[in-house]
């Protein structure tokens, strides 16, 4: 008898769970068509549209307007100074970036989770704020402002000031790429390479560096990224002179503001090719890197 009732309760059970299992079913098909059709919507609204816009308004008057309006010297001059910020900074940020993520992830030493901390300060802080911070430090009435006044060297509103701050905003994106994969691999084959009597260098191009080269390109090419869109920090300590401090985002917007709505957006479409560039080069690393896996993993 107390069998029966239990068999006839596992089978209410089942149906229950059955029943269940066909509502939710319905209900995730449901709830999945509509987040698809509002994150399409978004999307479409908030990436799509205003990308075609740039483009539409940067050609609206034509090719030749188009051209003039990137081959004018105040633009190769924001040209030039973006790409030599970015030249700068990226190496710099690489460097660091390797030799942080080593350091973090193959050695165990005192403030370990404090320079981590400080990796991540540049995501906390306001662009505005880290410009800020220069101007206290390297202006004419900053910390070291009189200083370098009597030795006439300028930092802010000058070419050094505009590659400490992209230098600051762009900090973190390579080692970010780097201490998790490596923390994910552990020390063991760097370990195995130095019993077998390999150098530092010889592991370290042998061993680590074939392991973490997607992620390593990932994060350069982010921090290029960035180095050339940025605008707050950059603002704060050019001092926006015409042909000599202003990078690219900072041309657009006095282009902008002084209703050059065709050169603005002609400028602006070079980010925006920048972005699509980076955009298709991340898919193909992201490809790449996930092919390199599989093919590791099934062998």
């Amino acid at each position: 008898m107390a069998g029966g009732v239990a068999v006839r309760l596992g089978a209410h059970a089942g149906a229950a769970t059955r029943f269940e299992s066909n509502i939710a079913t319905r209900d995730r098909s449901w709830v999945k068509y509509t987040l698809l059709a509002v994150g399409l919507t978004y999307f479409l609204l908030f990436l799509i549209l205003p990308l075609i816009a740039v483009f539409v308004e940067a050609f609206r008057k034509g090719w030749e307007t188009y051209l003039a309006s990137l081959t004018e010297p105040d633009a190769l001059s924001a040209i030039k100074l973006t790409l030599i910020a970015a030249g700068i900074s990226v190496p710099l940020n690489l460097s660091f970036g390797l030799a942080a993520a080593w350091a973090i992830t193959k050695f165990d030493f005192p403030g370990k989770n404090l320079l981590i901390t400080f990796i991540d300060l540049p995501f906390s802080v306001s662009p505005v704020v880290a410009g800020l911070i220069y101007v206290l430090l390297f202006g004419a009435h900053g910390w070291f402002g009189s200083w370098l006044q009597a030795n006439d060297i300028r930092i802010i509103f000058a070419v050094p000031g505009i590659v400490l701050a992209t230098v600051f905003v762009t900090f973190p994106f390579v080692a970010r790429e780097l201490i998790p994969l490596m923390q994910a691999q552990g020390r063991d084959e760097e370990e195995a390479a130095v019993s077998l009597g390999a150098r530092g260098w010889q592991m370290f191009r042998r061993v680590t560096l074939p392991n973490i080269k997607w992620a390593l390109l990932y994060g350069v090419i982010l921090c290029n990224a960035r180095a050339m869109g940025e605008f707050g920090a950059v603002s704060v300590v050019s001092g926006h002179i015409r042909g000599e401090t202003n990078t690219m985002p900072l041309h657009v917007e006095i282009l902008y503001n002084e209703y050059q709505f065709a050169a603005a957006f002609a400028v602006a479409s070079l980010l925006a090719l920048l972005a699509l560039v980076t955009l298709i080069v991340k898919t193909y690393i992201e490809w790449r890197a996930s092919l390199t896996t599989s093919e590791e993993s099934s062998s």
